[in-house]
């Protein structure tokens, strides 16, 4: 990981330097992304190798990762193909790697999603499909519904991007939409075995919503699908709508006699990241608190909440004495109303700084697990006391760009933002909030 920020040093009486304070929650954002990588989580989790065949289908951005963890580490024959996003390509020798967009789908995705029903299909009860799943497997398998067309896809996928909807809300559009999510793609395996992987980027690690769920059952409706596109007025084709009033894409269900023998495994998780996150704080001696793994609604509310819990933190001691650390994922959303460049954890973090105001002793930090906060190369970023007023020598107003949704030029700005590279694993949102105790010991204006 490497981040642009600039660090400044300050009198700590004892106490925790600036530059001290960047390190350690770099540090632990560093230890959430390393132990949900795929080399370290995927082995323990692999089946026995079955009396038949052995195929290997699966789609994320962890997905090459795993697929590379898996052949590393089975003992018989296999073969497959999985999908991931542009620049997180492994090479493997034995299952294919195929690149595609993400957040929008394209043509890539899906001629992959074709060419994985082709995979499975003529399997026997003797074979073993073993399929590894992670976050942004949506957008890489958009193989359309009869009657749809891929530009469908991308319409309605970047609606519900700019709509603020929430990503349980969005996925349940995108099953319902889809010939290979909700289940489809474990009955096209059936009778063959199915042990499903999954990095989990999604609250409540819900399986249907982890790449929508393409080889596990799903609870939701048709009408479900649709609620949402009128709850956040979007418009949708009419082939669309057609398709959800007359429940002709209905998703295959709980009790489906196509998947009765489906194994499924939560390989890594947001909480299991936080827990790492919070020893990485405790053995530099800050006590580190799990606020939430679960953390949804809009990102800028979600920081000036944030701002007042660290704000009594700070001044009252309460629920936690200071020094300490808060920590919190999931995954928030944005609502677009500018013309900016942001993302959720950056636009989160703005709102963090603006409702702070500079409050002495606090700082955070907040990215995207995989690299990629919004549709650009950066994690996050990180915020200081003085951010606010580092700004304002600039030039530049938080709250204009905050209503611009320009978070990432923000940061950018003051050399603020963090840049990991493709990280290859997905455990969603990250946010560490650092409050100092209250005795003149860091600096930072109000």
């Amino acid at each position: 990981m490497k981040t642009s920020a600039h660090v400044r040093p300050s009198a700590n009486n004892g106490a925790p330097s600036e530059p001290d304070i960047d390190c350690l929650l770099q540090e632990m954002f560093k230890a959430a992304i390393s132990t949900a990588q795929p080399a370290l989580r995927v082995p323990g989790f692999l089946p026995s190798p079955p009396r038949g065949r052995t195929i290997v289908i699966g789609a994320g951005k962890a997905s090459a990762a795993m697929a590379k963890a898996v052949e590393d580490h089975w003992s018989g024959e296999i073969e497959g193909l999985v999908v991931t996003r542009y620049g997180y390509a492994v090479a493997c020798e034995r299952i294919e790697i195929v690149e595609a967009a993400h957040p929008v789908p394209d043509e890539n995705g899906l001629k992959a999603a074709q060419r994985m029903l082709q995979r499975v299909s003529g399997l026997t009860a003797d074979d073993l499909v073993l399929c590894l799943i992670s976050g942004g497997g949506s957008s890489l398998l958009p193989l359309p519904a009869d009657g749809l067309t891929l530009q469908d896809k991308q319409e309605i996928n970047q609606a519900l991007l700019s709509s603020g909807a929430t990503i349980s809300e969005m996925n349940c559009v995108r099953r319902h939409l889809s010939a290979i999510k909700g289940g489809r793609l474990a009955a096209a395996c059936y009778p063959a075995r199915v042990v499903n992987l999954i990095i989990s980027d999604v609250p409540a690690d819900a399986a249907s919503d982890i790449a929508s769920g393409p080889t596990v059952p799903d609870a939701t409706t048709c009408a479900d699908a649709l609620a949402v596109l009128r709850r956040y007025e979007i418009c949708a084709s009419p082939a669309i709508i057609d398709l959800l009033e007359n429940n002709r894409t209905e998703t295959l269900k709980p009790n489906d006699p196509r998947l009765p023998d489906i194994e499924t495994h939560l390989i890594a998780t947001p909480q299991l990241a936080l827990e790492a996150a919070a020893a990485q704080s405790r053995a530099a001696g800050i006590c580190a608190y799990i606020l939430s793994d679960a953390i949804e609604g809009e990102a800028r509310d979600v920081g000036a909440v944030m701002a007042g819990i660290a704000m009594q933190v700070s001044r009252r001691s309460q629920p936690f004495p200071a020094p300490c650390i808060l920590l919190s994922g999931g995954e928030t959303t944005v609502t677009i109303r500018g013309n900016g460049r942001g993302g959720r954890n950056v636009e989160f973090l703005l709102s963090l700084a603006v409702a702070l105001n500079g409050e002495p002793g606090v700082f955070a930090l907040a990215g995207d697990t995989d690299g990629v906060d919004g549709q650009e190369e950066i994690a996050g970023a990180l915020l200081r006391p003085d951010t606010l007023a580092r700004a304002r020598m600039r030039g530049i107003r938080a709250t204009e760009r905050l209503e611009d949704n320009d978070a990432h030029g923000f940061f950018q700005a003051l050399g603020d933002s963090v840049i990991t590279g493709p990280t290859l694993t997905n455990v969603n949102d990250f946010r560490a909030i650092f409050i100092a105790a209250q005795h003149g010991d860091l600096s930072g204006s109000r």
